[in-house]
């Protein structure tokens, strides 16, 4: 059997466990929810920091997303390696004309379908909703923009909870580890990043590269630049982005960086996985 064809039947066992699940309605209910709340509380004011109307509801639905997206992509992936070791399933596929490769392959890319798909269906159908109801133009640079940045996002933190269920065969374990993964990311950097600033006094391109390595970050970077380019609200640091890396080369940032590196933990994901024994 041929990979393509390993990994077509994978990917069909794997999307029919998905709609068991009901894992699509659940991304979608709670994309729906969050865009609903923000398209009717965010659209009866105006004026934050560049944006208007359907242009503030869509900016904070998509600062919104930078915290949510990361624990669905985390709670979807982090356990599934790890589990079908556990159940026999993956050794039973296995003993089948499947190798470790494709079921990997299939298995990832169903789980990155199950969590992109609502989003691309939400993000636009969000922008025209809110436009149809309140006649508000949709500033579709900026939706397509959080489509990408979003996206690539997903991508990154999918990788890493396939990484962390390879790596941890634990299900509690990797659980544990999944939550400590997404905290650090939407949280625990920022204030790290504080203790630091205050305790060194660090110039800003130090700033910015501690930063930088965190994914989350980065998409709040590429998101933010694209309201407000100056970035004045970072003070020395937005000075120094605004002028030495610009609202483009943010974009690019937000978007190659969480690629890059969930590439990079995809790959040594695969690597391990075809390594280690099945039980």
């Amino acid at each position: 059997m041929t990979l393509r064809r390993e990994v077509a039947a994978v990917a069909r066992l794997d999307l029919a466990e998905v709609l068991r699940s009901r894992w699509l309605v659940f991304c979608l209910c709670v994309h729906g929810a969050l865009a609903a709340t923000f398209v009717l509380v965010g659209l009866r004011e105006s004026g934050i920091i560049g944006f208007t109307g359907m242009g503030r509801a869509l900016m904070s639905w998509t600062h919104a997303l930078l915290f949510l997206l990361p624990l669905l992509a985390l709670s979807a992936t982090g356990q599934v390696v790890n589990a079908a070791r556990d159940d026999g399933t993956l050794e039973l596929l296995l003993a089948n004309p499947v190798s470790r490769t494709g079921w990997f392959v299939g298995t990832s890319l169903v789980r990155v379908l199950a969590l992109v798909a609502p989003l691309l269906v939400a993000m636009p159908a969000m922008a025209i909703a809110g436009s149809l109801a309140f006649g508000q133009p949709v500033p579709w640079d900026f939706v397509w923009r959080g489509v990408a940045v979003s996206t690539s996002l997903l991508l990154c933190f999918v990788a890493l909870g396939l990484c962390i269920s390879t790596f941890v065969r634990n299900q509690a374990k990797a659980l544990m580890l999944t939550i400590l993964v997404w905290v650090a990311g939407v949280a625990l950097i920022d204030f790290g990043l504080i203790g630091v600033m205050l305790q060194w006094e660090l110039p800003p391109s130090a700033v910015f590269t501690l930063a930088m390595l965190n994914p989350v970050q980065c998409a709040r970077l590429a998101l933010l630049s694209a309201a407000q380019p100056e970035l004045a609200t970072f003070g020395p640091v937005g000075f120094f982005l605004a002028n030495r890396v610009g609202a483009d080369g943010l974009l690019a940032i937000g978007i190659g960086w969480p690629l890059l590196l969930g590439a990079t933990a995809w790959a040594w994901s695969l690597a391990m996985f075809k390594r280690r024994d099945l039980v």
